[in-house]
C-alpha cells in the first residue's frame, strides 16, 4: 500500500484552495518529465476523480494521484511552506535521488519508476 501524507499546513490550504474556486473534490498530483534533472511535480485542483486515481485522505484534505504516480510519490509528505511572497506546496519525497541546480526538477533514485518508465 502507498503511503503519502499531508501536514496540518497543506491540508488547510487544499481547503482553502477548493473553498476560492467555489468546489471541487481535492487536488491532483502527479510527476512530469521536464528540466535538466528528469521531473517536477504538478498540481491542480480536481472537479473530479479520475478512474486511474487512489484518493488519498489526510487531515480532511483529499490528495488525487495517478496509479501511475504512486511507487515515485510512496513515502511522500506534502506540505504548504509561506516563507515571506513565496507560497507554494512541496514535496518531501525519499524516493528523490538528486535536485537540479535551480531546484525546479529532479531525478528518481535508481529502481524506482515513473509510471511507463520501468
Amino acid at each position: 500500500m502507498t503511503s503519502i501524507t499531508l501536514t496540518p499546513a497543506a491540508a488547510r490550504q487544499i481547503l482553502s484552495e477548493i473553498d476560492k474556486h467555489g468546489g471541487g473534490v481535492g487536488l491532483r498530483v502527479g510527476l512530469k518529465p521536464v528540466g535538466c534533472s528528469g521531473y517536477a511535480y504538478t498540481y491542480e485542483l480536481a472537479d473530479e476523480v479520475r478512474s486511474n486515481e487512489e484518493s488519498i485522505n489526510n487531515h480532511g484534505a483529499t490528495l488525487l494521484v495517478s496509479t501511475c504516480d504512486l511507487q515515485s510519490l510512496d513515502g511522500a509528505c506534502l506540505d504548504f511552506i509561506a516563507d515571506g511572497l513565496k507560497r507554494s506546496f512541496q514535496f518531501d519525497n525519499p524516493n528523490v535521488s538528486n535536485t537540479c541546480g535551480c531546484g525546479e526538477s529532479f531525478s528518481l533514485k535508481p529502481g524506482v519508476s515513473k509510471g511507463g518508465d520501468a
